[in-house]
């Protein structure tokens, strides 16, 4: 029997207070895992708990910077006290700076370096011994199509996607014969709040221009959703996941797979 559960499984989900974050925990909780997420600051994570709440989730949050390692090693010890060793790593929190490479100052470059890349190291570092003497363990890293591909304005942003994706494949190498698995998870462009502006229909009718450029170049033609990320979450966090390892899984409704349409 395949075995897609999370019952009984303690799940941090990081900057989980709402979006791509926040859809995955919820999808985990659904599953049956008990839910844990932090956030940058009192008031995020007091707006993700009661998101939770609202939706019957009793998740525990807590505010840890996890760029910070003596904050994360803190937070990591007082989860496994307060609510038990943690199973399931989602390293989810990140930022991204829409800035031409010329224009971007090194100071810029190296914040989101931090979040997007050492963030991800520090917190799997901090989790990884308890799970070598539980005997198991997942850590999915969010990365991106931005893991493949470049684009304009992005360059700090894909530097440490890609470097993300080569820590998840390490991790995998050097922690996988204790049975951890360490797996990446794509998303496409999907539809948030957050992108709500780009699909926003024109005054002329027309669709955004960027709308229509990535319904064009999505095989399924439409934005995903956070919805279309819960499946595949709960597959790298299950036992039915198990001799799965260093794997990126894109859920970009083919858009790696597609060269486009001829003009």
């Amino acid at each position: 029997m395949i075995n897609f559960s999370l019952k009984g499984k303690i799940a941090l989900v990081t900057g989980a207070s709402y979006g791509i974050g926040f859809a995955i925990a919820t999808a985990y909780a659904e599953a049956g895992a008990t839910i844990v997420f932090n956030d940058i600051n009192q008031a995020l994570v007091d707006k993700g708990v009661a998101a939770y709440k609202e939706i019957g989730i009793d998740a525990h949050g807590y505010v840890c910077d996890v760029t910070n390692e003596d904050a994360v090693n803190q937070f990591i010890a007082q989860v496994t006290e307060e609510v038990g060793v943690i199973d399931i790593l989602v390293n989810n929190a990140g930022i991204i700076k829409r800035i031409p490479m010329h224009e971007m100052t090194a100071a810029e470059f190296r914040q989101v370096i931090d979040i997007d890349l050492n963030g991800p190291f520090i917190v799997s570092k901090a989790v990884i011994p308890h799970m070598i003497k539980k005997g198991h363990g997942k850590i999915i890293n969010i990365c991106s199509m931005m893991s493949e591909l470049g684009r304009e304005t992005v360059s700090a942003y894909a530097a440490a996607k890609g470097g993300l994706k080569m820590l998840t494949k390490n991790i995998c190498s050097e922690y996988g014969e204790h049975n951890i698995q360490c797996n990446g998870l794509g998303p496409g462009y999907i539809a948030t709040p957050q992108t709500a502006p780009l699909r926003e229909i024109q005054p002329d009718g027309s669709r955004h221009p960027f709308d229509s450029f990535i319904i064009a170049k999505t095989p399924a033609a439409r934005w995903g959703t956070p919805e279309d990320l819960a499946g595949p979450a709960v597959f790298l966090a299950s036992d039915a996941s198990n001799f799965v390892n260093g794997h990126i899984l894109y859920v970009d409704g083919g858009i790696l797979a597609y060269i486009g349409k001829q003009p």
